[in-house]
């Protein structure tokens, strides 16, 4: 397959914070496969964050949103990327941006999917072309690995929170009073369409304080959320307490000392699947079997897809989340908790 032990490889997933969290496996299955691999990934600014500093890889290389649509940064990228001398490149996402990327490397063995999956220029670019059979994003991105012979590896994410974030946030979590083991509510989403109402999530809110003691901390990143979030907190009956802004990866470092994460699918969803916290999430314009929290313990509920092209589904409104009860989201959280809570108690002893 490669002429020496240590092969050179690119790893390319550009945009969409989640979706680049959930190709970490593909960098985690690569460097058990091939301990001495050169590994680099090619990622858009925006989520640079989630792999910068990663252990399995070697070398992130940080491109800025919409270099593809220039010659002069095409060119660009084509120099930093061909001295590497990179043996095969697999492109996670399979759009013309990162194929682009992947032929602009030189690696002579292109790796992308095949199908529904495989858009835009990505059919041309890529050289090998990898029909999945599972849905799921982790799936179907480690299916890309099954020509260099790596077929269902253990999924493993290793998310690169460094101890500082780790002790900032508990130093924030004592300025809250908050005890060890709490529940994290996000309300935030990119897409109007994935918000579910505030009111609905500060019931939850008091329905988990009430039934487990479990008081809730209420997360949010851009300023709009804030307001959100604090009106989550005024309605939760004194159960919820308003987090602190935060970083991205201070908010992993928040959700990791969680019992229970509630959700919409976005980003921080796919943080908690990575720290371990058990999450319940909230579909409406997304479908769990493609993007929804990858494997127990956690759980997802959607009651009605709203269909349509990512566009569409992007610009409509709420109704399939609002679809979704007060009543359903505390039934899941129950159980979820009835089933970890022997764990949080052997790990609070």
């Amino acid at each position: 397959m490669f002429a020496t032990d240590s092969p050179r490889i690119l790893i390319a997933r550009m945009s969409a914070i989640g979706d680049t969290i959930l190709t970490l496996p593909v960098a985690c299955a690569l460097r058990d496969h091939f301990p001495h691999a050169y590994l680099a990934w090619v990622v858009e600014r925006k989520s640079a964050v989630v792999v910068q500093g990663h252990s399995c890889l070697d070398e992130v290389v940080v491109l800025e949103r919409g270099w593809f649509a220039k010659p002069r940064s095409i060119w660009a990228v084509r120099r930093r990327l061909w001295p590497r001398h990179f043996d095969v490149a697999i492109d996670c996402q399979s759009m013309t941006k990162t194929a682009l990327a992947c032929w602009l490397s030189g690696a002579r063995w292109r790796i992308g999917l095949r199908g529904e999956h495989g858009r835009e220029l990505s059919p041309w670019l890529n050289n090998e072309l990898v029909r999945p059979r599972r849905p799921h994003v982790v799936d179907r991105s480690l299916e890309l690995l099954e020509p260099l012979g790596i077929r269902n590896p253990q999924v493993a994410w290793r998310l690169p929170i460094d101890e500082g974030a780790r002790q900032r946030m508990r130093q924030a979590l004592g300025g809250l009073g908050l005890p060890r083991g709490y529940a994290v509510i996000n309300p935030g989403a990119t897409w109007e369409s994935r918000l579910w109402e505030w009111d609905r999530f500060g019931r939850v809110a008091r329905h988990l304080g009430e039934r487990w003691q479990l008081p809730v901390l209420v997360v949010w990143g851009a300023p709009g959320e804030r307001e959100w979030a604090q009106q989550i907190v005024a309605a939760s009956g004194g159960h919820a307490v308003l987090a602190p802004p935060v970083t991205l990866l201070e908010l992993a470092a928040l959700i990791e000392g969680g019992r229970l994460m509630i959700t919409a699918d976005t980003g921080p969803l796919h943080l908690a699947v990575a720290v371990g916290t058990p999450s319940v999430a909230l579909h409406g314009t997304t479908r769990p079997q493609d993007s929804g929290p990858y494997g127990p313990p956690h759980v997802a509920i959607q009651v009605e897809y709203h269909p349509g092209s990512h566009k569409e589904r992007r610009a409509a409104d709420n109704r399939a989340m609002r679809l979704i009860t007060v009543e359903m989201v505390c039934a899941q959280c129950d159980a979820v908790l009835e089933h970890t809570a022997p764990a949080a108690r052997r790990a609070a002893g």
